[in-house]
């Protein structure tokens, strides 16, 4: 018989560094001279989200997000941009961290942890 080229699942892991919350709130999000826009997050997770914002945004631009829950704010890359709705896309904080307010985080969310052994 022939040896099987999928190795067996228990040797397959989740990939994402977080886990994804889903969680609607009001962000600003700055970006290069001038931009600026309002937005919501629609899922989150320790290392970013999924965003809606009122102007599209463009994959690699950095930006500033101040999320008005927590008063907090934190600088992020835009990794991804939805080709089916131009005004959706997916950040990376440049720091993880809890910046959406989610109270009852998962387990992963350990923000002491060290998040460079995987991708999101």
């Amino acid at each position: 018989m022939y040896p099987s080229l999928v190795p067996p699942p228990e040797t397959f892991r989740e990939s994402r560094r977080s886990t994804r919350v889903p969680l609607k709130v009001v962000i600003t999000v700055q970006g290069p001279p001038s931009l600026e826009c309002q937005g919501e997050t629609i899922v989150v997770n320790l290392h970013g989200a999924l965003i809606l914002t009122d102007i599209g945004l463009s994959v690699g631009m950095r930006i500033s997000i101040h999320v008005y829950l927590t008063d907090k704010r934190a600088t992020a890359r835009v990794v991804y941009v939805d080709p089916g709705n131009l005004l959706r896309c997916g950040i990376e904080l440049d720091e993880p961290q809890n910046t959406w307010g989610v109270t009852l985080s998962p387990d992963n969310w350990d923000e002491t942890a060290d998040f460079d052994a995987g991708r999101d």
